[in-house]
């Protein structure tokens, strides 16, 4: 059986809306099964996955997983963040976890967990949920790799920046996760069923012509926003012929480029498609095989009852010839207003069947609304706290960041790194300390001073009394004490009292200006300033980055906004069509109550013998048809059913057990239920 890639699309693309849905940016919480452990040394060929719980509870507490991969622009993964939410829905005082994260930190209290020996991990809860990420260094489940293409040759991101041209992006997933399992009877390999989906923002003025593999390129007018997505390892689990079906792997997307410039790509990576197959009931197939031979018994009898009304109207329409002409004019009017009438309720019926699958789907879009804004709150939330993390260990002391005043801070706190501010700063400081040094030194330089001005003192003295400081020293103790008793007069002197203090600071002044022009003070003040500038630059690059990601939360704000107002109309409009509809199902019954009357008063006119005709055609129709719907139909589809289908199904259900498997990336307890999504987010290029 062949299916139409269309097809696929239309599944996958509903699928798609709610992996973004979850991703992109959301924590939505998904529903595990409580399945028995599987025997990890003869099942399984990988690791990496955990298996579902082995408690049999209707309750189990849960384990909400959100993978950060933060990846260069080829793909190559530079850091893992992890991000869980244990759900505490048993009211426990403290949940037991299991995780091989590492730098775990409490996200949203003040709890500290304590590890095991084993790899368990405790957390004080008191009846309520934790939240807390760490990092890891492991094999991601699906790896994904970027290559660039200009004009058809290979070109790294770096030296794609900037350049203008036929531009390819290719994304390629790799499926990592597989496992052995029993399908019929026969050890098959599967691999654990992840839908990746990625997102792209291009700007019009630089992208033109865009294009995408598969996937879809929707157009506001100043910017695509392109969506693709693949199934890594889809083939090879249920080995079909590409011929037939073709599972994408990958994502190629052109365009004609000027000036190229990547802000990022955002990829959400999860299984959750197939957590809620459930193929058991059709297990043998036998209640499926008894409904298509009822329905070959029912085609059966159909034809048999069409074989019979062709030959009735057959005998009919050799009788009509007998018949006179009677109101022919007005059985075509009757005639044209029973069509007319049946046709329009018939259009009224298809206008109240689609504005009802439009409310429906309406329906389904705003009730996302909540989770969707929730998800790209926690993205921007997480962003931010990884943002503040930053700020804090390059000692930026700045206010915390939320989305209300994110950009306010940072614009302060580039504004506070200005170049000529910072090196008033950075002076003003440095001759504080120095200043700060000398005043310490204050009674040292005194006292250099003062004996300075003393030896000047004395020397005065013993000149104006015509004496050399050999024969003062000559003298007797007694003619000495009153020379000092002079000099210590004048000591004492206002005047040069005066003077030594002056001498005393502009010997502190001095100092300090020659300090202040040292080469280690110059070059502090300097590295201040560029440490500065390096700074500031940074906090714009962090700015610019958190300014793409608002502008993106603020458009979906405004779009599940639209979505709920759309509902609402939806809903009026589906009443007002139901009334339509109402309306021309009376006319239609009108219409044919006149068309029943005049055909009763055209017994044995030519009208009848037309429409007696008309309708012996479309006996025969309908009998050629329900020969070729028995032959063709039934016939080929009971064939096809008999062939491979079971062994389909089994695959089908191998992976979706599969999937029901894999609960977590980062480890997770027996006792509890989980589920894991992976966000994968690329360096910009250019810009």
């Amino acid at each position: 059986m062949k299916w139409k890639k269309e097809n696929i699309l239309k599944v996958v693309s509903c699928f798609a809306a709610v992996a973004v849905t979850a991703g992109s940016v959301s924590a939505l919480a998904y529903a595990a099964q409580a399945n028995q452990e599987k025997d990890s040394s003869t099942q399984s060929e990988s690791a990496d996955a955990d298996t579902t719980p082995t408690a049999d509870a209707d309750l189990l507490n849960e384990k909400d997983e959100t993978v950060y991969v933060l990846a260069e622009a080829d793909g190559n993964v530079k850091k893992i963040i992890v991000s869980d939410w244990l759900k505490n829905l048993l009211g426990d005082s403290q949940v037991e976890d299991q995780t091989q994260l590492s730098d775990i930190s409490n996200v949203k209290g003040d709890e500290t967990g304590q590890r095991g020996s084993d790899g368990s991990y405790t957390w004080p809860a008191d009846g309520g949920d934790i939240y807390y990420q760490g990092t890891i260094e492991k094999e991601l489940p699906v790896n994904m790799s970027i290559e660039y293409l200009l004009d058809g040759k290979k070109i790294t991101p770096a030296d794609l920046a900037g350049k203008s041209g036929k531009v390819t992006i290719r994304l390629t997933y790799k499926n990592t996760q597989k496992k052995t399992v029993t399908v019929n009877g026969k050890a098959e390999t599967v691999y654990v069923p992840f839908v990746a989906v990625t997102g792209l923002a291009l700007d019009n003025e630089h992208f033109r012509n865009v294009e995408i593999s598969n996937g879809k390129v929707v157009s506001d007018g100043d910017r695509s926003i392109v969506m693709g997505f693949a199934l890594p390892g889809m083939q090879e689990s249920l080995k079909l012929d590409k011929d037939k079906l073709e599972f994408p792997e990958s994502v190629e997307i052109t365009a004609d480029v000027t000036d190229f410039s990547l802000l990022t790509t955002l990829t959400v990576v999860t299984n959750e498609l197939f957590n809620e197959l459930d193929l058991d009931d059709v297990d043998d197939l036998d209640g499926l095989k008894e409904a298509v031979t009822q329905l070959q018994d029912a085609c059966t009898q159909l034809l048999d009852g069409s074989s019979a009304l062709y030959e009735g109207l057959g005998t009919l329409l050799t009788k009509s010839g007998e018949l006179i002409s009677g109101v022919g004019q007005l059985a075509d009017g009757a005639k044209d207003l029973k069509e007319g009438a049946s046709s329009l309720s018939d259009g009224t019926q298809e206008l109240k069947d689609g504005t009802g699958e439009l409310n429906d789907g309406l329906k389904e879009l705003s009730g996302q609304s909540g989770n969707l804004k929730a998800g790209a709150k926690q993205v921007f939330e997480t962003l931010l706290s990884t943002a503040n993390t930053q700020l804090k260990e390059a000692g930026l002391s700045v206010p915390t960041l939320t989305i209300e005043n994110y950009s306010t801070v940072l614009n302060n706190a580039i504004a506070g790194l200005d170049s000529d501010t910072v090196y008033q700063m950075a002076y003003q400081s440095a001759l504080s300390q120095v200043k700060k040094a000398i005043e310490d030194k204050s009674a040292e330089i005194y006292n250099q001073v003062y004996a300075a001005a003393e030896q000047k003192v004395k020397a005065g003295v013993l000149e104006s009394q015509g004496l050399t400081e050999e024969q003062y020293n000559a003298l007797p103790s007694g003619q000495r004490q009153a020379i000092d008793e002079a000099v210590n007069q004048q000591m004492q002197s206002d005047s040069v009292v005066k003077e030594i203090n002056r001498t005393v600071q502009d010997t502190k002044d001095n100092l300090i200006d020659q300090q202040m022009k040292s080469q280690t003070i110059q070059d502090s003040i300097r590295q201040a300033v560029q440490d500065a500038e390096n700074g500031s630059s940074s906090l714009h690059q962090l700015k610019k980055q958190l300014d793409a990601y608002s502008q993106f939360y603020q458009g979906l704000q405004d779009y599940t906004d639209g979505v709920d107002q759309a509902y609402k109309g939806s809903q009026e409009l589906n009443k007002g069509a139901s009334n339509l509809n109402s309306g021309a199902e009376q006319l239609k019954n009108g219409a044919k109550d006149l068309s029943d009357g005049v055909s009763a008063l055209q017994s044995g006119s030519s009208a009848l013998l037309d429409g007696v005709s008309a309708l012996n055609d479309g006996a025969m129709q309908l009998n050629d048809g329900m020969k070729e719907f028995k032959e063709e139909g039934i016939d080929k589809l009971a064939e096809a059913f008999n062939g491979d289908f079971e062994d389909l199904i089994g695959r089908f259900q191998a992976m979706a057990d599969a999937s029901r498997e894999y609960r977590s990336f980062a480890g997770i307890s027996d006792q509890m239920a989980g589920n894991v999504k992976f966000i994968y987010r690329t360096d910009s290029i250019g810009g």
